[in-house]
């Protein structure tokens, strides 16, 4: 059995994995079926065990650190997902996380494997620009960058469309034990001339209520929380990434900065970022704008990943499509 042979197998089975993880959690989001649960991170282990192995063997294989082409960079965007994925469930303990992390692994992962040609899939060597100790502080830590602040914007508009939904409900919960204990209050005495059926009937409806909407509230700060946190990793991540691609270029080339395409979208991607975490710490926004703005950093992220190298433009388009 070759090389080829085990990352083939490793791949693939790797894939399968991660389409059952994302299924059953959605299942579980859908259900509430929390007895998938076991059988769910059991997928997920394998999941990353494969992927792991097939990143080992390509880099046993090639005797570089397996990121010189877009099918190897899709595979550890995969295993930034996984990994993430794995993270947050023992950290956060929340549905939505999984539900959220999952689809783009399995994605990412099903493009690789699936939407690149063979020739792309093949182990290549590396570029002589690329032939560098700054090649792992770079890519090692702009990959992830992709992955953390997509998952951490998806559960921004996770939480949007959750947060307008809330408003319409009849009784919103504001974190204040106070406002519950007034309503109660208004409730008891408006119920107080009521005979006692009626008013138990509108008691049970508003406690009914307000349990809804103490579950919406304590999801909102939920995703709200972890879309911050993550966003942050990844801005932090992001930040790395171009610093030290910043040293290499300028090694390379002789230039910190040369304005390419990927370049560009790096650093308005990195803004964008740094706009949202403004709009969270300063809290003067709302709920809604630093949720626009996350849904703006998704689809850049996007663009500087897929985009940018798909047009084969650039000194970043090293090994894709158009090559």
């Amino acid at each position: 059995m070759t090389y080829i042979d085990i990352e083939y197998i490793c791949a693939h089975i790797s894939f399968i994995m991660l389409l059952v993880v994302t299924s059953l959690d959605w299942i579980v989001l859908s259900s509430n079926y929390k007895k998938l649960n076991s059988l769910i991170n059991k997928c997920m282990a394998v999941a990353s065990i494969c992927t792991t192995g097939f990143l080992l063997i390509r880099r046993i294989e090639t005797k570089h650190l397996p990121l010189s082409n877009p099918y190897e960079s899709l595979m550890f965007l995969s295993w930034s997902f996984s990994l993430l994925y794995i993270l947050l469930k023992v950290g956060n303990k929340n549905e939505w996380s999984g539900a959220v992390v999952a689809p783009g692994a399995t994605l990412t992962h099903a493009f690789a494997t699936s939407g690149l040609p063979d020739e792309i899939q093949r182990s290549t060597q590396l570029v002589p620009a690329s032939q560098s100790h700054w090649l792992m502080m770079h890519v090692s830590t702009t990959l992830p960058s992709y992955a953390t602040p997509s998952c951490g914007s998806l559960s921004a508009i996770a939480l949007s469309i959750i947060y307008f939904d809330k408003k319409n409900a009849n009784f919103v919960y504001e974190s204040n034990r106070g406002f519950v204990q007034e309503t109660y209050v208004r409730i008891s005495e408006t119920t107080h001339y009521f005979d006692q059926t009626k008013k138990t009937d509108v008691e049970s409806t508003f406690f009914y209520s307000l349990s809804l909407n103490l579950r919406k509230c304590r999801l909102i700060n939920q995703l709200d929380r972890w879309a911050y946190q993550v966003i942050s990793l990844g801005f932090s991540l992001s930040t790395i990434g171009i610093l030290s691609g910043a040293v290499w270029a300028n090694e390379a080339w002789g230039s910190y900065r040369s304005w390419d395409p990927k370049e560009t979208w790096a650093l308005v991607t990195w803004l964008i970022h740094a706009i949202y975490l403004h709009t969270k710490m300063t809290q003067s926004w709302g709920k809604e704008v630093p949720t626009i703005v996350a849904s703006i950093g998704f689809f850049l992220v996007w663009i500087r990943f897929l985009g940018v190298n798909l047009l084969g433009i650039g000194l970043h388009n090293y090994g894709w499509l158009t090559q």
